[in-house]
């Protein structure tokens, strides 16, 4: 049997990279998955192309996680398909780094609003819509908050706001049966690192050179830790914070 028959799955920021991985993990063991997006309307119907050709069931749901009328509709959807939600996977997020002296309110705002507040706003939603059994809640944080490389003050603050959350929330929620975890990867090969132009640059070889394991993550790397924290498997793990970066520390 699959690990996450009959569960249904909600992952923000689906359309590509960490997230569209992650939401074709799930659904490989049997879990309906919702796959929201903001803009990126057309990489997300080819996540659920995908996973509907590998037996698979999923809706593509656009939302601003930022937007708490985006998400009351995110949920409303979500239950119009499939009844319930089980697992949701805060993973939409953004990024740019800069020195302190290019820091400005706009990026600031951006950052924070999608990486903070949007990840309260889908964890509140997902709190009503979870059933009396609870849920379980999976975060995306980043090795960043270890390795605090310089240029990145304003998301590797976000990135810490969310290891904090994860604590704070698997306490609050967890009266509720609702476990709450993150995962913090390290550098992952995505269509947004190639267009940041991290792939390639000195900053992807000074970690391929700084990994133990001689490389940087793939999204396949991060899916199936994923599924692990989502599954009945991980029953006993709440506010942990899982490091997926290739031993870089």
């Amino acid at each position: 049997m699959k690990k996450l028959a009959s569960k249904v799955a909600v992952v923000t920021g689906a359309s590509k990279g960490i997230g569209a991985g992650i939401a074709k993990q799930l659904a490989a063991e049997g879990a309906s998955v919702v796959v929201n997006y903001a803009s990126a309307r057309e990489g997300a119907e080819q996540t659920v192309a995908e996973i509907v050709t590998n037996g698979g069931q999923a809706i593509a749901v656009q939302g601003d996680v930022a937007n708490p009328a985006d998400v009351d509709r995110l949920f409303r959807e979500t239950e119009k398909a499939f009844g319930k939600a089980d697992i949701l996977v805060n993973n939409a997020g953004v990024y740019k780094f800069g020195s302190i002296e290019d820091i400005n309110e706009e990026d600031f705002h951006r950052q924070f609003n999608i990486n903070v507040l949007g990840l309260l706003l889908a964890t509140q939603g997902a709190v009503k819509h979870f059933g009396e059994k609870g849920g379980s809640i999976i975060n995306i944080g980043s090795a960043v908050t270890a390795i605090t490389p310089p240029g990145s003050a304003i998301y590797t603050a976000t990135k810490a706001a969310v290891d904090s959350i994860t604590q704070v929330l698997s306490k609050e929620l967890g009266v509720k049966n609702i476990r709450v975890n993150s995962i913090n990867p390290g550098m992952v090969e995505t269509e947004g690192t190639h267009t940041a132009g991290f792939i390639g640059s000195d900053f992807h070889k000074n970690a391929e050179k700084t990994a133990p394991l001689g490389r940087i993550g793939q999204p396949t790397d991060i899916a199936p830790i994923a599924v692990f924290l989502a599954s009945d498997e991980s029953g006993w793990l709440t506010g942990e914070t899982l490091v997926a970066s290739g031993g870089i520390r």
